[in-house]
């Protein structure tokens, strides 16, 4: 897989470097050369300096070839402006911009951008919307046998009752759909962009994710 960061803080670094130690590809972008120090001497992906949303600049960072982009700059405006190049010119579907001020979060995640704030959690969330099957875990329960997990909705299901995602070693409680929260019900259609969270046994964690990347038509 090869992610394009354009921001090299402390969350693009830490990006980075997971992701490349992970056996990824992946370019770096910054407007200042001495932000690339952060990676360290032994990371071995590509530097770039220069403007994040800058169509020449991403095409040498190899958007064209590129899996997903992280917008982690230190400017809402900026991110968002190179999210959206990156998903309306250069077709990229899994793109995800930091923010500073969450009251926007709803806006952006309406134009199909997922977003997300603060350093440690924004570096986990991203990894877990560029790594599809990175594990992710909400809650333990004492026991350590039931789990919430959060699973992005594959396109295939689009359309479909909740109620068909449901299994007997696991149940999805809540959906988040554009920014907001809401319980799920049998009735409720799967959308696009659906972000689940479902209850399920711990030992059953492969199970589900087995289940949720096959399409309607494959399971029946």
């Amino acid at each position: 897989m090869h992610v394009v960061i354009v921001g090299c803080g402390r969350v693009g670094s830490t990006l980075a470097r997971e992701l490349s130690l992970l056996g990824n590809t992946v370019a770096v972008i910054d407007r200042r050369a001495d932000a690339f120090l952060r990676l360290g001497d032994d990371f071995a992906g590509q530097t770039l300096v220069g403007i994040g949303f800058d169509p020449d600049i991403l095409i040498s960072a190899g958007i064209e070839r590129a899996d997903a982009l992280a917008a982690v700059t230190n400017g809402d405006n900026s991110n968002i402006m190179i999210a959206r190049v990156a998903r309306e010119r250069f077709g990229i579907h899994s793109v995800v911009a930091r923010i500073y001020d969450p009251k926007r979060s709803e806006i952006y995640e309406r134009l199909g951008i997922a977003t997300v704030a603060t350093v440690k959690w924004t570096a986990e969330r991203i990894m877990r919307r560029i790594v599809i099957d990175r594990p992710s875990v909400e809650w333990t329960d004492p026991s350590a046998e039931l789990v919430l997990v959060e699973r992005i909705v594959g396109d295939a299901w689009v359309g479909e009752r909740i109620g068909e995602l449901d299994r007997g070693c696991a149940k999805v409680v809540g959906v988040r759909r554009f920014g907001k929260a809401l319980l799920a019900s049998d009735d409720v259609l799967v959308q696009q962009g659906d972000v689940l969270y479902v209850a399920v046994l711990n030992d059953d964690i492969a199970k589900l994710d087995a289940f949720l990347t096959q399409g309607p038509g494959e399971r029946r």
